[in-house]
């Protein structure tokens, strides 16, 4: 009975972080938004964000009537969080507004800092903090030490390959994680741009 209990265990452990190493490659993926936008211009990169946005609502809500989009519901479900099985999953919405938000309010370089900062920060302290997370802040829904250290250290690696600037980076990396270990839900997908973005126009 012991070894059942723990083989459970062990598979719930294992669907657990294949579910955020898939939300997280989603998450990151957005690091590409500002190549995107060099190459084919911001326009173009602002449809194509606001294209798939829509597209993946729909999605969502074919999804919910018991209607399968193919590969889009697909992913959904394998990178839907327990809670989120039932319910329509915003995350990926309030991304894709995060990074179009950013190309609307800022300039570069300060636009592209602020989609950095969404993709690795935010990425990356969800990730870290759910695998080694052990020290927990109180009062942000259950965030870690560990996943804010690793935040601070992604966006300022990505800040300082864009401007190699010691103010600008201690700045944009004090906000970035201030802003992270909110407890803000999938809200954080907008605030994180927009503020970053606002801290870096300023300095950068």
């Amino acid at each position: 009975m012991d070894q059942l209990v723990l083989r459970r265990r062990i598979y719930s452990i294992s669907r657990e972080l294949q579910t955020e190493l898939i939300r997280k490659s989603i998450h990151l993926s957005v690091a590409l938004v500002p190549v995107v936008a060099a190459t084919i211009g911001t326009a173009p990169t602002l449809a194509l964000l606001a294209a798939g946005t829509v597209l993946y609502t729909y999605a969502e809500v074919q999804r919910h009537a018991s209607v399968t989009v193919p590969i889009i519901s697909r992913i959904t479900e394998l990178s839907s969080r327990q809670k989120d099985l039932n319910r329509f999953v915003l995350g990926p919405v309030t991304l894709g507004i995060g990074a179009m938000l950013a190309l609307l309010l800022y300039p570069n370089p300060a636009a592209t800092i602020a989609i950095f900062a969404l993709a690795f920060g935010d990425g990356v302290a969800s990730l870290v903090g759910k695998i080694f997370g052990r020290i927990r802040i109180p009062a942000t829904g259950g965030k870690t030490i560990e996943g804010s250290l690793a935040c601070a250290t992604a966006v300022a690696a990505s800040t300082w390959a864009i401007t190699p600037n010691p103010a600008a980076v201690v700045s944009v990396t004090v906000g970035a994680t201030l802003l992270e270990v909110l407890p803000t839900g999938d809200a954080d997908n907008l605030i994180l741009p927009v503020g970053v973005g606002l801290i870096a126009t300023f300095l950068v």
